[in-house]
């Protein structure tokens, strides 16, 4: 018993270890140019209309909540339905955009959980079996 739940650990960490990326020592233009393109690939991804709903702060926190009305290669469009007031923001601006669809982190935690629940049912299962 302890042979196989010292075997799946091993395994578990090894496949951990298959998902660390290196770390990247950039300049400070360099990690806001690379977060400028996700924001753009994120909106983009959102797409235009009243579905497209999202939450912006911007980098001198301030906070928009609206739609995307339009969108193009250097800015977005955050309208607000009650007021009808339309704001372009830059990319290079937004320090958060939470929208419509899931971040990088949810769909990882997703995974974890999902991982998680096969490797407790194959511990329940060699457990139960070696009764």
């Amino acid at each position: 018993m302890f042979k196989k739940l010292l075997s799946l650990l091993l395994v578990a960490l090894l496949i951990n270890l298959a998902w660390v990326r290196p770390a990247h020592a950039d300049s400070k233009e360099e990690k806001q140019a690379r977060h400028a393109e996700k924001v753009k690939a994120g909106v983009l991804k959102l797409g235009t209309g009243e579905a497209a709903r999202v939450k912006v702060k911007l980098r001198d926190k301030t906070k928009l909540e609206g739609y995307i009305s339009a969108a193009d290669a250097e800015s977005f469009t955050v309208t607000n339905p009650k007021t009808g007031a339309a704001t372009p923001v830059a990319y290079a601006q937004v320090k958060s955009v939470k929208g419509n669809n899931l971040s990088t982190k949810a769909k990882i935690a997703i995974g974890a959980g999902i991982a998680a629940a096969v490797i407790l049912l194959i511990l329940w299962k060699v457990w139960v079996d070696e009764d």
